[in-house]
């Protein structure tokens, strides 16, 4: 009578991985050689009945979990491949089995995952049927906006133009303001380009922040904008016209598409060109080192608001003299992302930067107040943050105040370089988003994570109404 031969290589080996034993230790037990275990493990001998028999005698190992087949797994990920998108990956079901034989595990996450992009394409599907109803169109258009294109290009490319800051670095240079960048730049635009500038009441201009007025040769600011943003007009105003070479350069590096993405563009540069102007590179670079980083001190010294100093310290990565790299976000009351940068690009896929706990979140209840964390993120990388509310152009008495928060962000390493990582708090653990965290028992949780089904269960609740598995 012929033996019955089984072949459970991958079984066999969990089970020996599970009690942590090695390939001789467990072929010792059964009486058998470390080669041929191997060989039965790399599914190239069978299990006989006899080897059966001594694996349920030795590890009281259910003889069903070896000779059971993998049908369950196999079908649902027959299923799983059956989607019009994996359709023609498979030539036939022998490769889904041998998943499911060796690697169930990896099978139980690709049906995980599976679940959750069919959830999600029945949410995207419900959200086009409910837009449809309301009169938007189901053919909502895939085109970006311009404002898109040079948001994120941005927000992905490092927040350093070489040849802007050297250029702003040898204009403040030529001329030597002292301790009056101000005084200086509205005599260097009258005396080179005969251009003067005027501050307007709101009633002269109740919507705009300045008006450049090429006929009377006159730029026009509001005096809702405080000395310090009033100095960030003139300083880009100034900047375009002492090398307007240099901004068509780095324009044309970049790869921008159509005239109004570069015009968006060259405003985002004339901005940079500005804090460079404000805060020339060496300069600054040796205060943010004697100072560590402390933003308020290098606010101080050179007369700037706390925006235009941290965002200046997004900018520090010259070669030969660079800072940490720092990242930065700004956000709304709202939570609609404004901006986004840094030194390396905004660091999206580690930081996110959505999780409602991250205490940017939490500025607007404490206005003024710099706040400061050490975040942990699921995969166990760390990041210091410092946030703080920003206030915007002056509001009058029957009008709402438009504030905004900061976050300054960087790799927890670099923490001891700065004042905020002085006495720093255990971290806080966050995510990148909730749609893609799975940080379980989540008080601050505001929608389910697209990666985990949901545990809806009647006879239990958990503390958030987004439980999941």
């Amino acid at each position: 009578m012929a033996e019955t031969k089984i072949f459970a290589g991958p079984r066999v080996r969990r089970i020996r991985n599970g009690l942590s034993l090695t390939q001789t230790a467990m072929a010792e037990a059964l009486a058998i050689s470390p080669s041929y275990l191997n060989l039965i493990e790399r599914n190239q001998r069978p299990l006989t009945v006899q080897l059966l028999l001594k694996l349920s005698s030795v590890y009281k190992v259910d003889l069903d979990e070896l000779q059971g087949e993998t049908s369950g797994s196999a079908a649902q990920l027959r299923e799983v491949f059956a989607d019009p998108l994996l359709a023609g990956e498979l030539p036939g079901d022998q490769e889904l089995i041998e998943v499911a034989e060796a690697a169930p595990n990896v099978a139980s996450g690709i049906l995980k995952l599976y679940r959750a992009y069919r959830e999600q394409s029945l949410r995207l599907k419900d959200l086009t049927g409910l837009l449809s109803q309301e009169g938007h169109g189901a053919a909502l258009s895939e085109t970006r906006l311009p404002m898109d294109g040079v948001r994120d290009l941005f927000e992905t490319q490092p927040s350093y133009f070489a040849g802007l800051d050297a250029a702003a670095e040898a204009f403040h240079a030529r001329l030597s303001p002292a301790d009056d960048l101000l005084t200086a730049l509205r005599e260097w635009l009258r005396r080179e380009h005969g251009l003067a500038v005027r501050t307007l009441p709101i009633h002269a201009m109740p919507n705009l922040r300045r008006r450049y007025d090429r006929h009377s040769m006159r730029l026009f600011l509001s005096e809702r904008l405080s000395p310090e943003e009033q100095l960030r007009e003139i300083a880009m105003e100034a900047s375009a016209l002492a090398f307007p070479d240099v901004f068509t350069q780095t324009l044309d590096d970049m790869p921008l598409s159509g005239g109004e993405a570069r015009r968006i563009a060259r405003f985002e540069l004339a901005r940079y060109a500005a804090h460079a102007l404000m805060m020339p590179y060496g300069v600054f670079h040796a205060a943010a080192l004697r100072a560590r980083y402390d933003v308020d001190l290098l606010r101080a010294r050179f007369r700037v608001s706390f925006e235009q100093a941290a965002s200046r310290l997004t900018t520090l990565q010259r070669p030969d003299m660079a800072g940490i790299p720092f990242f930065m976000m700004e956000i709304d009351n709202a939570g609609h992302r404004l901006r986004r940068g840094g030194a390396q690009g905004f660091p999206q896929a580690r930081f996110g930067g959505q999780c409602p706990k991250l205490a940017v979140h939490s500025a607007f209840t404490q206005p003024g107040q710099v706040l400061v964390d050490r975040v942990e993120m699921p995969g166990g990388a760390i990041f210091l943050t410092v946030a703080r509310t920003l206030e915007g152009p002056q509001a009058g008495f029957q009008e709402r105040v438009r504030r905004t928060a900061l976050l300054l962000g960087c790799d927890s390493a670099h923490a001891g370089e700065t004042v905020y990582g002085d006495g720093a708090s255990p971290p806080v653990p966050v995510g990148t988003a909730c749609r893609l965290c799975d940080r379980q028992g989540c008080l601050s949780r505001a929608e389910p994570p697209v990666t985990r089904p949901l545990g809806l269960d009647e006879m239990v609740t958990g503390l958030s109404v987004f439980d999941f598995q």
